[in-house]
Parts: C-alpha cells; sequence; structure tokens
C-alpha cells in the first residue's frame, strides 16, 4: 500500500514530461512557458505540505491521505480535458494540492513501522519503487502521447482515484492526538532547528531544484531539438536515470551501516554535477544516456539518504510535521527548478543550462562539506518518543 502512494505521488510531472512539446504546440504556447506546466503541480505543496503534515499528526495518516489522493485522481484525470492552457494550470494547481501530502506521507508511514537500519532500507526500498516508476512512466507517457495524443498522457491520474479507496480499507485508523497548534508546531520547530537536519533540508530543496528543472525541464526540450526524438523516445531517455538510481536505492541500508547517510550525499553531489557536465558536452545521443545513466546513481545515493536523516529525526507524534516541512522545501525545489530552466534556456540554450546545473551540483557539495555535520547513520540519529526536542 505504501508503494502504491508513492508511484501515485510520483506520477504529478513524470507521466507528463515527454508530452511537454506536444502540449506546448497544440496550444500555441511558447517554450519559455513550458515551465509553469510542471510548476503547477508542485508549487501548492510549498505551503500546504506543511498544513498535512500538522493535520497528519493530529488526525491520522489514513484520515488525510485518502482526501489527497481523491483530489490528485480527479484533477489530474479532468486535465485530459482542458481547453486552454490557462485552464490546464489550473487544474495542475489543484492536483498539486493533492500531491501535497502523498510522498511525505508515506515516508511517515515508513517511520512509523521502522526504525535504524530497518528504516534506512525500507526507505531504499520505497524510493527504489519511485525510481522504477521513473523508469516506467514516461514511457508510457510518451507512448500514450504519441498513440492518441497528448491528452491521453494525463489518463493514469483517474488511478489516484483507486489508490484512495484502497487506503481507506488498508490503513488502519490513527489516534487523534488532542494538542493546541501552538504546541504542537513548537515541538516540530524544536527538532528542525538541529543543523544535521536544516542542511538535509537545503540539500533536499536545491537537489530537486535540478531535477525538475534540468531532468524533467530542460532535457525533454534538448532531445527534441538537438537530437530529434519523438514523444516515446524521450520518454525512453528520461526513465534511464532509474535503472541506476534502483540499484542505489536498494542498497541503501547497507551503504548507509557502513558508510554513513552524510557520505552518501556527498558522493552522490559529485556524481550528479559530473553527469550534468558530461549531458551538457554530449556531441551525440550516447553520450546524454551515459550522463543519464550516471545521473540516476547520484539521485539514488542522496534522496533517500536525505529522507532518512529527516524522518529520524523527531519521534512519530512530530514526525509528518518535520518530514511535511521538508517536503515543502522540496517542493519549493520542484517550483523554482522548471521555472529557472525556462529562463535559462532562452538565455543560455541547451548546453549552457546543463553547465549551470552542474555548477550548482558542485557549490551544493561545497557546502556540505563545509556544514561538517557528522556522518554518523540515521540509526544512530534516532530520536526517542520521549526526546525533548530542544535537547
Amino acid at each position: 500500500m505504501i508503494f502504491a502512494i508513492t508511484v501515485t505521488g510520483i506520477m504529478a510531472n513524470t507521466m507528463i514530461a515527454p508530452a511537454i512539446p506536444d502540449i506546448l504546440d497544440d496550444l500555441g504556447v511558447a517554450q519559455s512557458r513550458a515551465g509553469l506546466l510542471l510548476a503547477a503541480a508542485t508549487l501548492p505543496g510549498v505551503v500546504v505540505a506543511p498544513v498535512i503534515g500538522l493535520l497528519a499528526d493530529r488526525y491520522g495518516r489514513r484520515e488525510v491521505l485518502v482526501p489527497c489522493l481523491a483530489v490528485f485522481g480527479l484533477a489530474g484525470g479532468l486535465s485530459s480535458f482542458a481547453p486552454t492552457f490557462p485552464a490546464l494550470i489550473g487544474l495542475r494547481l489543484l492536483q498539486g494540492v493533492g500531491s501535497a501530502g502523498l510522498i511525505n506521507l508515506a515516508v511517515v508511514v515508513i517511520a512509523d513501522h521502522w526504525k535504524g537500519a530497518d528504516r534506512a532500507r525500507v526507505i531504499g526500498q520505497n524510493s527504489a519503487v519511485l525510481t522504477v516508476s521513473l523508469a516506467v512512466l514516461p514511457p508510457l507517457g510518451g507512448t500514450l502521447t504519441d498513440l492518441a495524443g497528448w491528452r491521453a498522457s494525463f489518463a493514469p491520474y483517474w488511478m489516484g482515484l483507486v489508490t484512495a479507496a484502497i487506503a481507506a480499507k488498508v490503513l488502519g485508523a490513527s489516534p487523534h492526538r488532542d494538542v493546541r497548534v501552538g504546541l504542537q508546531v513548537r515541538e516540530a520547530l524544536g527538532y528542525l532547528r538541529s543543523a544535521r537536519v536544516l542542511a538535509a533540508m537545503g540539500s533536499g530543496m536545491m537537489f530537486f531544484v535540478l531535477i525538475f528543472g534540468l531532468m524533467l525541464t530542460a532535457l525533454p526540450l534538448y532531445l527534441a531539438e538537438d537530437f530529434g526524438l519523438g514523444a516515446t523516445e524521450r520518454g525512453l531517455v528520461l526513465g534511464l536515470p532509474a535503472l541506476t538510481a534502483t540499484a542505489g536505492a536498494l542498497a541503501l541500508g547497507r551503504l548507509t551501516t557502513r558508510f554513513g547517510a552524510r557520505r552518501l550525499v556527498l558522493t552522490g553531489s559529485a556524481v550528479v554535477a559530473v553527469a550534468f557536465a558530461i549531458v551538457a558536452e554530449a556531441p551525440v545521443l550516447a553520450v546524454v544516456v551515459l550522463g543519464a545513466l550516471l545521473y540516476g546513481f547520484g539521485e539514488g545515493a542522496t534522496i533517500p539518504s536525505l529522507q532518512a536523516i529527516v524522518a529520524g529525526a523527531a519521534p512519530s507524534s512530530s514526525r509528518g510535521s518535520v518530514v511535511a516541512v521538508w517536503v515543502g522545501g522540496v517542493r519549493a525545489g520542484q517550483t523554482a527548478g522548471p521555472l529557472l530552466a525556462g529562463a535559462a534556456l532562452g538565455r543560455l540554450g541547451a548546453s549552457g543550462t546543463f553547465w549551470a546545473g552542474a555548477v550548482l551540483a558542485a557549490m551544493l557539495l561545497a557546502a556540505q562539506v563545509l556544514s561538517g555535520q557528522p556522518s554518523s547513520p540515521p540509526s544512530d540519529q534516532d530520536v526517542t518518543e520521549d526526546a525533548d526536542p530542544d535537547g
């Protein structure tokens, strides 16, 4: 059930990314506005995700997850009927409200039921499911676009309603926590003040600027214009990083125990910087493929490690709020990434945009090194259920 929620949540942008050129062409929209299409589904999460976290801590995980899934599925499915670009953006914004509570609450449910190295292992498995979805969904969206037009790429979003119905039956009811909102917020902020958590949140936000800006916005346009790939072919290339990311995510528990989460984040950031530089200077498609595969390894090492750090920073009573703030930062990165990439493409071109991404990844690596946070595994950092958030 947890993995189904993750798959549903990751569909928001990966399903339609290969169809972006077709959508813009059919609706008569300039390429510079491509970022709006992806950013619209992530922008609401910047504000809504922390609120959803507070609600999940107060009223229970199931009571919040089911409505989120229903809104996601309904708004996403209706997007296939959007007559204009503004109407499509409006539905994507509504879909973004629903998606704001999906992937983060899946991580919260995992953290509620597993601890230490086992938690890192299951988060790694969840991340592997996510990355396999990244391999499957873009080609699926591209194939649907080639076969039946870009509107068909929105049809799978109706599955959100099915997932909502299953979640309502499978997930157990959670006890309500009768506590003042002010106290609830103060407790969460106490855990968020940790330098380790702040570093993980900042890194996560910047990493998603790169993912959504370069891999989901710039790369499809780069593949269409410079290499002449159709929607299905673009989807296949976009799905390639999931192959190497899955391998890294499945080994996360073992790697975390041996090296620590921080070292994995540092290594992943360095690999991503090199991968973007390779793509920027790719003379042929095969080199782009190499860069995409290398990027996937970096993502697979970095994202689940950051999730494990944040999820282990608070007890279950505040975990939903803490993870939701992380997701709010991630959503900010997901929103800014496509907009920044759209602007960069107009000024720098595809190669220059990927070079800018390589520089940003290198700066992220330098910031993490300078932060000097301990490299111990998340299992050593887990808090107890009665821990003092300010302790």
